[in-house]
């Protein structure tokens, strides 16, 4: 790309010493041409029309300001992984030219991390590398992203759009676009006829599938404070594929969002299995009367509906009680006198025992076989809780809000499961409160 398609590139290595294998290869392609290379500057001069190519490296954090404020069309970094974030983001940052007619453009290469410093790439390009982001994109196909308030925001186009921001002042922000194409060795025909394949095979696990197969998520383990493992809901949404057809439907879990970004959900549940989420954005269910023609759509014979009362699930509460429905409310901030499993431990409010409930549900030991649709959002939702212990040797998990904040949205798909097996109190059940537990 350098060589054909930019005026003024530079090609990063995190040493100067692994820089040895691009040179080479500028070497080859550019003999006969008369380009000449500097090696103490690093620099290849009398390169065909007029480009200018040249090396940089950054062994140390603070190594990027030798690089500040010189304009470069192409910024390439190769084995991305070895850089930090903050060392990308400022390399990339005096990305420019003066000619209207020269694309900028920022190209980065690599293998899969395989230590926890380089493991921001898989955030970065979470579309393409995270398995749990809910909206995961094709290998090559473009998204949006700005940087809001200091924060990297994936947006839904490239046309610029005003955004206010903390100050209160109004930006015109320009989106830019980002991609991820993955290979394989079977992608390098060289590679293939040397027998390189036979060598990546007979590295050790994670590292073998890290370099054979690409795998960015080889090796990376859950947050140690994560309510729901990972694999646990993997597990079950192997589970998941035609809904039994003697299983009367048991509940549907809604959650609810009444306009804004957030969507109401409504989870159906018949026994152990969860059917395929129904989801709404907030701007179609404004009001009680809204999701409460929703949830007479979804309900199936006698089924209980449990359905989210804090913030604005009470009036979509109050007029499911009004139709004749059996809506029992889900308040997470009630308090909770309930143990875990081993009875070693309390709960903060109703919040953290049904969340934790979920968990215990969905634990292989349990044998409960629950099954989920494969969903990425609720992959994402899910796994996304974390929890503490009080001094009370209660169980708290963190807020909605926090989660929000953390996450960029509302993890409203977990929270319509999590209501759709909540147990409630089972003096209001009586007899037919065996129906909801597994």
């Amino acid at each position: 790309m350098a060589l054909t398609a930019h005026q003024n590139s530079i090609i990063f290595r995190r040493e100067y010493p692994q820089l040895k294998g691009l040179v080479q290869r500028c070497k080859k392609i550019l003999k006969g041409t008369g380009a000449k290379y500097n090696s103490t500057e690093k620099i290849w001069s009398g390169l065909p029309d007029g480009r200018s190519l040249e090396f940089g490296a950054c062994q140390h954090e603070d190594d990027v300001e030798k690089y500040q404020g010189r304009p470069h069309d192409l910024k390439a970094i190769d084995e991305i992984t070895h850089f930090s974030k903050a060392q990308f983001k400022f390399l990339t940052g005096w990305l420019r030219t003066d000619d209207t007619n020269q694309r900028c453009r920022v190209i980065c290469t690599g293998n899969p991390p395989t230590t926890a410093e380089g493991r921001w790439v898989i955030e970065y390009w979470s579309p393409w590398l995270d398995p749990k982001h809910p909206n995961p994109a094709v290998p090559g196909e473009l998204r949006w992203f700005a940087t809001l308030d200091g924060e990297d925001k994936e947006v839904e186009s490239g046309e610029p759009f005003e955004y206010k921001n903390k100050e209160g002042e109004i930006e015109t922000i320009k989106p830019r676009s980002r991609t991820f194409i993955p290979a394989k060795i079977e992608d390098n025909p060289i590679y293939m006829k040397t027998g390189y394949k036979s060598v990546l095979q007979s590295l050790p696990e994670p590292l073998r599938s890290q370099m054979l197969k690409g795998d960015f998520g080889a090796g990376i383990e859950d947050d140690p404070w994560q309510v729901i493992p990972t694999e646990w809901v993997r597990l079950a949404m192997k589970r998941w594929g035609r809904r039994p057809e003697n299983t009367p439907m048991t509940c549907l879990g809604v959650d609810v969002a009444r306009g804004g970004a957030a969507k109401t959900v409504i989870a159906p549940r018949y026994g152990n299995y969860i059917d395929k989420l129904q989801k709404h954005p907030g701007k179609t269910t404004p009001n009680g009367s809204a999701i409460a023609s929703l949830v007479q759509i979804e309900l199936v014979g006698d089924a209980y509906v449990h359905i989210d009362i804090t913030g604005v699930g009470s009036s979509p509460y109050d007029a499911c009680v009004e139709r004749g429905i059996n809506a029992y409310a889900a308040n997470g901030a009630g308090g909770s006198d309930a143990r875990d499993k081993s009875g070693k431990f309390g709960f903060i409010n109703k919040r953290a025992e049904w969340h934790w409930h979920l968990r215990e549900l969905l634990d292989p030991d349990s044998h409960n076989d629950i099954a989920l649709p494969d969903d990425p959002e609720l992959l994402a939702d899910l796994t996304a809780p974390r929890w503490k212990l009080t001094s009370s040797s209660k169980i708290q998990v963190e807020s909605k809000e926090d989660i929000q904040k953390r996450i960029g949205r509302s993890p409203d798909c977990s929270d319509s499961v999590m209501y759709a097996f909540a147990e409630l109190d089972l003096a209001v059940w009586g007899e037919n409160s065996a129906a909801w537990t597994l």
